[in-house]
């Protein structure tokens, strides 16, 4: 199992001949390794609506006729803006594609999405995934503050192999309280912090949160993968 981190949250993998790509947030993240015209996606899976995780989906949708798996609302606002193949999905309902499963739970977070006109749109609520890839479990929290549920989602779901999870705080959960969540509710093999260091209110040093868990934390600098036997 191989899945690459690219700066703030987005993440790639590839699996059974199938390049999927999460929350494609390219042009703006100056912390990314990729550029939108070199990326090659089957599948774009999004955590909730922030421009910062939608990112330049529309655009890598279209140039690969991808398909675009998200909460309702956000895949219904991509079809609005002329993709073509749209999955809505909502907490608690999973699905199996080429690549594996997708589950999403919640994310404790807000969602919503400002157009190049200045105009917010609802997108419905943030969630987190729960990924199935050659049987091993990958959560990705999405943005969230720390929730007590995330040990009855490590527990209805796992053993959790892979945990992303965001560390900026601000927005999301500072490195205290996703420490905590490491250590107490989730438990993974493998801890990946993300969500950190993009913006100047999220910057954040991710050893700190890797000696502050008492599991294996992989820091990993865009374009590198986590490793995973």
């Amino acid at each position: 199992m191989t899945v690459k981190f690219h700066g703030h949250a987005v993440l790639s993998f590839n699996n059974n001949d199938t390049d999927v790509i999460i929350d494609p947030f390219i042009n703006g993240n100056d912390l990314t390794d990729l550029t939108v015209e070199n990326i090659k996606a089957d599948y774009i899976i999004l955590t909730h609506g922030h421009n910062d995780h939608v990112g330049d989906t529309i655009e890598i949708a279209k140039s690969n006729n991808a398909t675009v798996i998200a909460p309702v609302e956000l895949a219904a606002y991509a079809e609005a803006q002329g993709v073509e193949n749209t999955v809505g999905m909502n907490v608690g309902g999973e699905g199996e594609y080429d690549f594996g499963k997708v589950k999403f739970v919640h994310a404790f977070h807000t969602s919503s999405y400002t157009d190049g006109e200045g105009v917010t749109h609802y997108t419905g609520e943030p969630m987190g995934l729960i990924l199935t890839i050659n049987n091993k479990k990958v959560y990705v929290t999405g943005d969230t503050g720390l929730f007590g549920d995330m040990e009855l989602i490590a527990k209805r779901n796992g053993p959790i192999d892979v945990c992303f999870i965001p560390i900026g705080d601000h927005f999301t959960m500072g490195i205290d309280d996703a420490a905590y969540a490491i250590n107490e509710l989730i438990k993974p093999t493998i801890a990946v912090p993300v969500h950190f260091d993009t913006f100047p209110p999220i910057k954040q040093d991710p050893e700190e949160f890797k000696n502050k868990v008492n599991t294996v934390c992989q820091v990993l600098k865009p374009g590198e993968a986590v490793q995973y036997s």
